[in-house]
């Protein structure tokens, strides 16, 4: 339903490195843009890339927004240049050559985009790589974004660290999604950073009434996620709570080897692996406790919709957006980075005690609702106007 207070409809482009790859940032932009066009703003999604096979993300079929994927399959990869050994490398020489060529062929297709859009246009740019295209492309009249999806530690641990100072350096705001890593990265002399949470994916009208006896997992079984220090948590618990079910939601590349941990560790009657589910709003009103043991995060949606369906948390403090989420000892409990005693001390306690489960839950529900649809459009909607002051 379009909003009767909506703001001036504008055009507002979503740039990523896919349109519908498996993950949050897929799931953030398709939310955001259903929530803008559903205030009259005219939304298209650009992908530099098709998503990779075993990662493709089905779309609804009613998308209220245009869709547009700029390459037809991915463009070859490049080395980085080191000495002059690589300087001389012929066949690299082509290679980059073509690469360079094809991205400045794909950036005049996001040109013509962007000359079509009325003036006071929106590039919101999800992900750095994607920026690479962007920065070619004529952005005259637009406002652009460039956002981190990722904490600040997280970032600066890989190779997009300074891809994001180069990139982003020069953008109308470049966005972290907490305060903190924001101020982190004014310490790198970026001067053009703000913040800007996540909204809730859903809030349910029924939420979890939390007395399941199952702790849930939801995500991708990937090294980053941690599910192996949740079953060692597991393995700690569960003798003492033989009543008790771990459900596993998701799949990847990890889960023979989590599997094989798990009969290791003799759990293997204790824990259910699910695959991955369409129906997150159903998992959660099951369970009685939710479970983040990830490595590193950013603004992480699971414990949000676990939160909004009343379900109290138990994560690894491991980023500014995880206790930006959960207020330890109020609505949840956070344990220090991979400290699995104290993971597994917390879990005992929401397992051994309803009331607290209750109290948690409810005060979950209560607090997360800062993050509403609602009030995070309308704080984007007032960062618009402010920038293109």
């Amino acid at each position: 339903m379009t909003k009767s207070n909506a703001a001036e409809p504008r055009d507002i482009f979503f740039v990523s490195n896919s349109v519908n790859e498996l993950g949050g940032i897929t799931s953030w932009s398709h939310q955001m843009a259903r929530l803008f066009s559903e205030r009259g703003h005219r939304v298209h999604l650009v992908g530099v890339v098709p998503a990779p096979e075993g990662r493709v993300q089905e779309l609804a079929p009613d998308v209220p927004f245009r869709t547009t994927t700029l390459y037809a399959e991915h463009p070859p990869a490049v080395t980085p240049v080191r000495g002059l050994k690589d300087k001389l490398n012929l066949v690299e020489q082509r290679r980059r050559a073509a690469r360079e060529a094809g991205m400045r062929e794909q950036a005049a297709k996001l040109s013509a985009l962007f000359r079509a859009a009325k003036p006071d246009g929106v590039v919101i740019v999800t992900q750095v790589w994607a920026m690479e295209w962007v920065a070619l492309a004529d952005t005259a009249g637009l406002t652009v974004f460039g956002m981190s999806h990722e904490s600040f530690d997280t970032c600066r641990k890989s190779s997009r660290f300074a891809r994001v100072k180069r990139f982003y350096q020069d953008v109308d705001r470049m966005l972290t999604l907490t305060r903190e890593d924001a101020d982190r990265w004014i310490r790198q002399r970026m001067d053009n950073v703000g913040f800007m949470p996540n909204p809730l994916p859903f809030f349910p009208e029924v939420p979890s009434d939390r007395s399941g006896k199952c702790v849930v997992s939801i995500g991708r079984l990937h090294e980053e996620k941690g599910v192996d220090l949740l079953l060692e948590a597991w393995a700690r618990v569960s003798p003492q709570h033989p009543d008790w079910t771990l459900r596993v939601y998701g799949s990847g590349e990890e889960e023979e080897a989590l599997r094989k941990q798990a009969a290791e560790l003799g759990i293997t009657t204790t824990v259910e692996w699910m695959g991955r589910t369409g129906d997150v709003p159903g998992a959660l009103r099951k369970s009685a406790v939710f479970a983040l043991s990830s490595r590193g995060e950013g603004f992480p949606l699971a414990p949000m919709e676990a939160m909004a369906t009343a379900v109290p948390c138990v994560a690894f403090d491991v980023a500014p957006g995880v206790h930006e989420i959960i207020t330890d000892g109020v609505d949840g409990f956070l344990a220090p980075p991979g400290n699995i005693t104290e993971f597994a001390r917390h879990l005992d306690a929401l397992m051994s005690d309803k009331e607290l489960r209750d109290t948690m839950g409810e005060a979950a529900r209560e607090n997360i609702q800062r993050f509403s649809t609602e009030e995070i459009v309308g704080r984007w909607e007032s960062l618009f106007a402010l920038v293109e002051r």
